[in-house]
């Protein structure tokens, strides 16, 4: 052990470092066009419904079909409030993956809903593949 105080930052020096702008860093969220916020969050939700199915690298460890189905109902709810709002060229990708969740959570699922009655298919309607 030692006799020797702790050195202290020299109050100087810290002052002296570049300080990063965060005020230029951040956008204002005013300034996002609505579009973006619903696509985001629809990626967002899309994500966290992948993980929960199974579909991420470490698969069943994730697995929780009723998050899962969850994220979906959530997911289609937003779509199709949102769908004429947002435009069918940011729309049908978003139609393309929730329909794909939608098919993936009834194969994981061991007794499958019966059709118009899985995640966000009131909203759909039934979803074959």
């Amino acid at each position: 052990m030692s006799d020797q105080t702790p050195q202290q930052p020299d109050a100087a020096s810290a002052t002296d470092a570049p300080r990063p702008d965060f005020d230029s860093m951040t956008r204002d969220i005013a300034e996002v066009p609505a579009v973006e916020v619903i696509t985001t969050v629809a990626v967002h939700l899309m994500s966290s419904a992948a993980v929960n199915l199974g579909l991420a690298e470490e698969g069943a460890q994730h697995k929780d079909l009723d998050e899962a189905r969850k994220l979906i109902h959530a997911l289609a709810g937003l779509v199709t409030a949102s769908a004429t709002e947002i435009g069918s060229y940011h729309a049908a990708p978003l139609r393309d993956g929730l329909k794909s969740l939608q098919l993936a959570f009834r194969e994981a699922s061991i007794v499958p809903d019966e059709p118009g009655q899985g995640p966000g298919e009131k909203f759909t309607g039934p979803v074959f593949a």
